[in-house]
């Protein structure tokens, strides 16, 4: 499998990456023995690279996994914005992963502007800190913004951007395809490393599969781009796909032949707004009564899910 630099670092990473999202109880909360599994089947056959955060729930996929290789690459990410909740955040992952220095360590920042590196800045202070402590590899941010994109690369703290990218501009905030692939291409020449998130734009570019990852693989500043797998047979056509190796018929039939869970909303809002205010694609509005959802624009993330007071949230 192909293996690639991240930016200036000497961060060595395969061209796939395993998305832990989709494990986890934001969305298909498979059993941690089979996704332990699937993450396991990845590292020995060649995947070194692993993305997952805070609020997926996912560190016991990875730690069950991983525990026995710490040479594996893992980044995570946290929403919290001061220097003491940060510290909690390194301190949870580190134990729950069960490793002692964390490779990637991202600002979660989907939705947010750029003033979020002010707005966050004791969050990136502690960051900092603990980089210097040899704890910390990499600091970095993920954004669906473009303007975010833009801004990290002017960042010096910034080593590591994680952007939203795909082939029909999903859930591009504040731009389109063009400004956020010319964002990306800005950050690489000031040095910053780049993997991709949301490919397959939450399962709406499934239909188009090699189209939509070798739309993102054609772009040469992304060194790695992370796609989640909940079934053997997705991850057996990914790491046939990044080995440039054929697909059997058989097989990219299983892969597409997926029930994509969509988020429901049952009936006891209380119209708070958190839904609305979270979602990094702008697909819940509020009605009269109780949030309604456009699946054109839902990513399938999840986000919404454990910011309602209610529980109100589900996938079906």
């Amino acid at each position: 499998m192909k293996i690639n630099r991240m930016g200036k670092l000497d961060l060595l990473v395969t061209e796939f990456c395993i998305g832990a999202l989709p494990m986890g109880p934001l969305q298909a909360n498979i059993p941690i023995d089979h996704g332990a599994h699937l993450i396991r089947k990845a590292w020995d056959n060649g995947v070194n690279f692993f993305d997952t955060a805070e609020i997926y729930q996912t560190y016991p996929y990875l730690q069950k996994a991983l525990a026995d290789r710490p040479e594996a690459i893992i980044a995570t990410k946290s929403t919290v914005s001061t220097y003491e909740e940060m510290e909690k955040s390194i301190n949870k992952a580190q134990q729950e992963l069960g490793r002692s220095m964390i490779n990637i360590f991202h600002l979660h920042a989907a939705r947010s502007t750029p003033a979020v590196f002010e707005e966050r800045k004791g969050a990136l202070e502690c960051l900092k800190d603990y980089k210097k402590k040899g704890i910390i590899q990499a600091i970095g941010i993920s954004t669906h913004a473009v303007d975010v994109v833009e801004k990290a690369a002017e960042e010096p703290n910034i080593d590591i951007i994680f952007p939203i990218i795909n082939i029909d501009g999903m859930g591009i905030i504040r731009g389109n395809i063009t400004t956020m692939i010319k964002a990306i291409q800005k950050a690489s020449m000031r040095g910053k490393g780049i993997y991709a998130m949301k490919v397959l734009a939450g399962g709406h570019c499934i239909d188009r599969i090699f189209d939509a990852i070798e739309f993102v693989r054609n772009i040469r500043e992304i060194s790695s781009i992370a796609i989640g797998v909940v079934r053997e047979v997705e991850l057996d056509f990914h790491l046939l796909h990044f080995n440039q190796q054929p697909i059997p018929k058989e097989l990219l039939n299983q892969c597409l032949d997926r029930k994509q869970k969509k988020p429901v909303i049952l009936n006891n809002c209380r119209k708070c707004r958190l839904c609305s205010e979270t979602c990094p694609s702008g697909a819940i509005t509020m009605g009269s009564d109780r949030p309604s959802i456009n699946m054109e624009k839902c990513l399938a993330c999840g986000y919404c899910l454990p910011v309602c007071p209610e529980f109100n949230i589900r996938f079906a």
